[in-house]
């Protein structure tokens, strides 16, 4: 029976004109290839998690916007761009707090921008090739980044992560995950302590779920027990990934991670938060500027019940994300190294090594 790594996360069949994914709010216990070919299915897609992680999001934007510019029918380029541009901003409301999702987006717009002296046809196959380009690069980029935070581990370990930043949430590897599965493949024996990750539950269901698959000493946690077992001496460092990064290093991540840094802060266990360069926002000054996604009500109250568990009427707040002060993070582990504090210079320097190596 195929495990989740004989299956692809995000992937394209042009010839049927579809994106493919796993339906994510069907695991564990239900692997289903979702076909959508229409953007309202792959807009709802991103928004019901289906398909969650900011890698894995802006991978789907990429293959979803070719989609929508496939069935475009116009071959004057400003009634081209018109439906192009208003299927981009469509598709760009489905998560707002992710970066990932607007970065594909804009990297697919500049495409057609840069090439509007060529036929649509053409600016079509170009299309195609950049949305296939965005998903190696996230291959590349995630096996880096668990290269360089592995650097960081020693054989044995007990490490932490919360939500899922896994394979799950990109097309190989994850990123809080990969320097997991890279230990594993050299034969590390790390231990796995997940959060279960309310109200959600990415941590019970995905992460913990793929770990197992892989063959990872893995244990499920309650969000409320991360701090017993850091005071016990079984974490040495906590892996989280991330949707966006401040200019300053502070870290908008799924709610509940703020919680997990302030105690591995207070416990003097390393907090790592490992991102792409794709969804640090160098545009965005500090953790303020972030606009943090509420979520329906029932997500709390009622969806993994059989019954509603909480008394009708009552208020819910439902943040799907938080913000970890940069404070409480030891540093930030990108494809081109590791950021550390402060992060306004660090991560500077993270854009100018990207710069370099992209001119070279």
């Amino acid at each position: 029976m195929d495990t989740i790594f004989d299956m692809e996360t995000v992937a394209l069949d042009d010839e049927n004109s579809a994106l493919l994914i796993i339906d994510q709010t069907q695991l564990p216990y239900h692997k289903e290839i979702l076909h959508l070919k229409d953007q309202e299915s792959i807009w709802d897609a991103i928004y019901l998690l289906k398909v969650r992680g900011a890698p894995a999001i802006g991978v789907a934007a990429g293959f979803g916007i070719y989609l929508a510019a496939k069935e475009i029918e116009e071959q004057d380029f400003d009634a081209f761009y018109e439906k192009f541009k208003r299927a981009k901003d469509y598709l760009d409301s489905a998560r707002p707090t992710a970066v990932n999702l607007s970065w594909a987006l804009n990297r697919m717009d500049a495409v057609v921008l840069a090439n509007r002296e060529k036929t649509v046809g053409q600016i079509k196959q170009l299309l195609l090739a950049e949305a296939n380009e965005i998903k190696r690069e996230d291959i590349r980029v995630c096996k880096t980044i668990g290269e360089n935070g592995l650097s960081l581990l020693k054989p044995g370990m007990g490490l932490l992560t919360h939500c899922n930043a896994g394979q799950l949430a990109t097309s190989k590897y994850g990123t809080a995950t990969a320097p997991m599965y890279l230990g594993q493949e050299k034969g590390y024996g790390f231990r796995v302590f997940c959060d279960e990750t309310r109200p959600l539950l990415q941590g019970a269901r995905l992460t913990a779920y793929e770990l197992m698959e892989a063959g990872i000493d893995t244990t499920l946690l309650c969000d409320n027990m991360a701090p017993s077992v850091m005071r016990q001496g079984l974490v040495d460092a906590v892996f989280v990934g991330c949707d966006r990064v401040a200019k300053n290093g502070d870290t908008a991540n799924k709610i509940g991670t703020s919680y997990v840094a302030i105690a591995a802060k207070n416990y003097g266990i390393p907090f790592y938060v490992c991102a792409p360069t794709s969804t640090i926002d160098m545009d965005c000054e500090s953790g303020g500027d972030i606009h943090i996604e509420l979520r329906p009500a029932e997500e709390v109250t009622e969806m993994w019940y059989e019954k509603r568990m909480a008394p009708e009427g009552v208020k819910v707040y439902n943040p799907s994300f938080d913000v970890t002060d940069a404070q409480f993070i030891t540093a930030i582990i990108t494809e081109y190294g590791i950021a550390y504090p402060p992060f306004d210079v660090s991560l500077k320097e993270i854009f100018e090594k990207k710069s370099k190596a992209q001119n070279d």
